[in-house]
């Protein structure tokens, strides 16, 4: 079992000093034992648009576990003496997750991507994982009106994890909005994982990541659409880090502080 660890506090947010492998058996634990994990990941980019994006921090706040999805909050967290063992990337969560599925013959909800990108997905998946059972899988292409109705479809498909392949922050409003009333265990915000994992675009080398050049290697592939949101985001992000060194941000209040000893129940037994 998971041992807790102390959260560290780091630009208002709680996030959980946890490695990949633990993220994975707290996962494990939450499908055992029927209890809702909620995972929110951040990065850079997320840090700079929390403080005027009032939507996407009242969604990440709803989450039951918040990781580090950037290096570069890795390395702030050590800066400010709050330090994480390691980063904890959404797609490597995601491929983790899926391997978890597979050996334990548990149920998988894809959610999101245009149509022709999920149906790559599809086939990626049943080659890499044989036998893997999804629930159900639908295209992120959906309107604000229709969400309600895509979380009765999930709802009804009952899967032990679903896994959301949507933009920031669509992602995350939908999981705010709807976790408690999809009744499944784990539920994470991937982002373009599916992409990758689809075999559209290329994920950055190991040598990038390491180096927390990830971004740049994006930047590589997409130039002109790109290039002004990194530079602008990643001034915003050393900018806070500036002023977190100064005077620490206080954390962002929660609507209901959650009972840690008593995970939230879901409404769907198995």
């Amino acid at each position: 079992m998971t041992e807790p660890r102390a959260e560290r506090y780091l630009f208002g947010l709680r996030i959980a000093p946890l490695t990949l492998a633990q993220a994975v058996e707290r996962a494990d634990e939450a499908i055992s034992g029927r209890t809702r994990l909620l995972v929110a990941v951040v990065n850079a980019a997320k840090i700079a648009k929390l403080t005027t994006d009032t939507l996407l921090r009242e969604s990440l706040l709803e989450a039951d576990v918040t990781l580090a999805d950037g290096q570069s909050v890795v390395w702030a967290s050590r800066i400010l003496r709050q330090p994480l063992p390691e980063r904890v990337a959404g797609i490597d969560l995601f491929e983790g997750l899926l391997d978890l599925a597979h050996r334990k013959h548990l149920g998988v909800y894809l959610l999101g991507a245009r149509p022709e990108v999920l149906a790559q997905l599809e086939r990626a998946v049943a080659e890499r994982w044989p036998g893997l059972e999804l629930s159900g899988t639908r295209d992120g292409y959906f309107t604000d009106a229709q969400s309600a109705d895509v979380a009765a479809e999930i709802r009804e498909a009952q899967p032990d994890m679903l896994f959301l392949g949507i933009t920031t922050p669509k992602k995350e409003i939908f999981l705010g909005t709807y976790a408690d009333e999809l009744g499944v265990p784990v539920m994470h915000g991937v982002g373009g994982s599916f992409d990758v994992l689809a075999g559209v675009t290329r994920r950055a080398p190991r040598g990038w990541q390491r180096l927390g050049m990830e971004w740049a290697y994006r930047v590589l592939q997409e130039p002109r659409r790109l290039w002004r949101r990194y530079l602008v985001t990643n001034l915003a992000f050393l900018a806070l880090l500036t002023k977190e060194l100064v005077r620490p941000r206080p954390l962002y209040p929660r609507s209901a502080e959650p009972n840690s000893t008593t995970p939230t129940e879901l409404s769907i037994p198995r």
